[in-house]
């Protein structure tokens, strides 16, 4: 933290250049009037040379503070980005014209900056991934803790879901044909470090429309003051009393009264929130999917993973009528002894802890196991002489039927019940006879209904998005205690679903990682993809979850409504302060001339000397207090807008009026004592 804070110091005096100051208009007029009041240090005037030198100095650190804030924000993205550049090199890879010359082992070595998009690479365990791309043939351990931070490495096969690489991640074991997906130069790894940097930030229309706002300010403000130099000209010679404000007085008391404490603190929120985001194993593709998140009203959730822990697990055995729980139990134990799926180890174990039964030694002779299969769609054991299967439940009814055995009706009151209470039934069937019915249960994660609660406080929808029958849907859904639920869904509905409720003016946020998520993130406002997931994928959604974490958008939208809420509250204070700097200085400015404003010289201020000074140094001190809250952003509070709203007027608009008083008169205390 120390090297961040020192490199900032450096980059806060390297930003003085008028290239980097032009593009903050608000802190701009700072810089001219800087540059303009060290000027005038130069030529003699009334005003005593130490308030001369005094109010420089401090409108240079004004300058200074806002820079070292946005360079402190900008510093902890680059610690990251430069961890990712060492992940970035350029390696010697084996390139292949087809599959068949991995088998004539016919290798052309190039370098990784050479490879074009739709190359194929042969890339072998312990060598790094030399580009971007997709898997065509083979299965790999990959370590992608190069950019996700996880040591344990992952699987990475072809076809399916998970079949995306990253250059810069390294096989671990056996091998894979890469068929690349990006040119050099243009790769996730370059536009991750191009991020986190910030150097393709752009001001998103939030920050656009705040600084058009904070320029108008400025603008009245700047006429206001350039008028007062010859109206108090003027003034003073129509009464006869006091003198014209020197121009040093009048940039001092420009400074002080346009909204330069949000202006030297907007861009540094804009970045912190990025790098909030960053900390979260999440690269945001855009500053603009950051705000559209904190306005996200509408959340799509998948079901498996996000909503259920996504592993099925046994919690009943239901037999028909003359079966007893425990031969079921038992049945249906060896039918999983060699499914090694969450599943089926979970049928184990509740067999095991219900009726103590115990996983059996088999000698190879003894037994056959059937392994499921796409085709059979069904598995089981043939053990004395008995074969056991288990399978869906309409599988396994054209199984019984297909042997010319009943199918009892009341096997199918159990799999209806079972399904209308959101679970998965498995049937059991032994020598043709249904012994009963095995009840998977998705476990709905511990704290997700509290979590949809307080979104719906915050008056955000959210909807569960499942390739589950309606029956089963309806009952996750009501245990979860989301708003709504798309079954069996599809790409196509999906997308559909998104653009209905866009076109009644809502912003939608989803995730996802397969080819047939594609239209629909592409489609939606914020749309989350998976790292592990499809090239497709990733490149329709504007932000990727290095975690693969289907539980991130939640996080992601918390930290879009931070991020607009730490504006909102900066915006707040900063407006409220210049309302009452202005009470605080302008009557002790005038009352020469005007004797009668005296009376609302409230704070009894010294002179107007040390008044306008104390509020030139409280304006920038401010600045420096207020830099740890633009960089962590404010606490976060699951609360409606209203709320919020009121909760920031309260806070921050009363502390921004109050604050500049007290503040001003403890400054004007200790240099009238300096002054004497």
């Amino acid at each position: 933290m120390k090297s961040i804070y020192l490199w900032a110091i450096k980059q806060a005096f390297i930003k003085l250049d008028p290239r980097q100051q032009i593009k903050n208009p608000v802190m701009f007029v700072v810089y001219l009037g800087s540059i303009i009041t060290t000027v005038l240090c130069f030529y003699p005037t009334t005003i005593p040379n130490w308030f001369n030198i005094s109010v420089t100095v401090f409108l240079w650190l004004t300058l200074l503070f806002a820079n070292f804030a946005e360079a402190v924000a900008e510093g902890r993205g680059k610690a990251q980005a430069d961890s990712l550049k060492q992940a970035k090199k350029d390696v010697m890879t084996y390139k292949i014209h087809q599959l068949e010359d991995i088998q004539t082992q016919s290798f052309i070595e190039v370098r990784s900056s050479d490879l074009m998009r739709g190359d194929l690479v042969y890339v072998q365990a312990g060598e790094q991934i030399p580009a971007d791309g997709d898997v065509i043939e083979g299965a790999a351990s990959v370590d992608e803790s190069a950019i996700t931070g996880e040591s344990a490495p992952v699987i990475r096969e072809s076809g399916g879901d998970r079949s995306a690489v990253t250059g810069g991640t390294k096989v671990v074991s056996d091998y894979l044909v890469i068929r690349v997906s990006s040119e050099s130069g243009n790769s996730f790894l370059d536009k991750m470090i191009a991020m986190v940097e910030g150097t393709k930030r752009k001001k998103t229309p939030n920050e656009i429309g705040l600084q058009i706002f904070l320029i108008t300010l400025t603008i009245i403000f700047l006429t206001v003051s350039i008028t007062l130099v010859p109206f108090t000209e003027f003034s003073s010679q129509l009464s006869g009393k006091g003198e014209a404000l020197s121009l040093m007085i009048v940039i001092a008391l420009l400074i002080c009264l346009a909204p330069t404490t949000i202006g030297a603190l907007v861009s540094s929120i804009g970045i912190a929130g990025m790098s909030r985001l960053t900390k979260e194993n999440v690269i945001a593709l855009s500053g603009r999917a950051i705000e559209a998140a904190g306005d996200v009203d509408i959340l799509l959730l998948d079901k498996t993973g996000t909503i259920t822990l996504g592993n099925r697990r046994a919690s009943e055995f239901l037999p028909v009528t003359g079966v007893s729980e425990r031969q079921l139990a038992n049945a249906a134990q060896l039918s999983s002894l060699a499914d090694e799926t969450a599943e089926g180890r979970s049928i184990v174990i509740l067999a095991k802890e219900k009726f103590n039964l115990r996983e059996r030694q088999f000698q190879q002779a003894e037994v056959n196991f059937i392994d499921f299969s796409a085709k059979t769609r069904m598995s089981g054991i043939d053990y004395q002489g008995d074969k056991i299967r288990k399978g869906a439940a309409d599988t396994m009814k054209q199984y019984v039927l297909s042997l010319g055995k009943q199918y009892p009706d009341e096997c199918d009151q159990i799999v209806d019940r079972i399904a209308r209470a959101g679970g998965t039934p498995l049937v059991v069937v032994m020598n043709g006879e249904v012994l009963g019915v095995i009840y998977l249960k998705d476990i709905v994660k511990n704290g997700v209904k509290e979590k949809f609660l307080d979104m719906r406080k915050m008056g955000i929808k959210t909807i569960m998005i499942t390739g589950d029958n309606p029956l089963t849907a309806a009952a996750i859904a009501a245990e979860a205690g989301v708003d709504d639920f798309l079954a069996e869904a599809t790409p196509e509905n999906k997308m559909k679903l998104i653009r209905r409720y866009q076109e009644r003016g809502h912003l939608v946020a989803m995730t996802g990682d397969g080819t047939n998520d594609a239209p629909a993130l592409a489609q939606a406002d914020v749309a989350v993809a998976m790292n592990t997931g499809t090239q497709a994928a990733k490149e329709a959604g504007n932000m990727i979850d290095l975690d693969s974490s289907p539980t991130k958008l939640l996080q992601v939208v918390q930290i879009g409504k931070q991020l607009l809420m730490t504006r909102g509250a900066l915006t707040t204070f900063s407006i409220a302060n210049d309302v009452a700097k202005y009470f605080a200085v302008i009557p002790v400015l005038f009352y020469s001339i005007y004797p009668q404003l005296g009376q609302l010289n409230i704070m009894n201020l010294s002179s107007p000397l040390t008044a306008i000074l104390s509020a030139v140094i409280y304006n920038a001190l401010i600045i420096v207090a207020l830099i740890p809250l633009a960089l962590t952003g404010v606490k976060y509070q699951e609360k409606p807008a209203s709320q919020i709203l009121r909760h920031n007027l309260i806070v921050y608009g009363l502390g921004g009026i109050i604050a500049p008083f007290i503040c001003i008169k403890l400054i004007d205390s200790l240099l009238s004592l300096i002054v004497g």
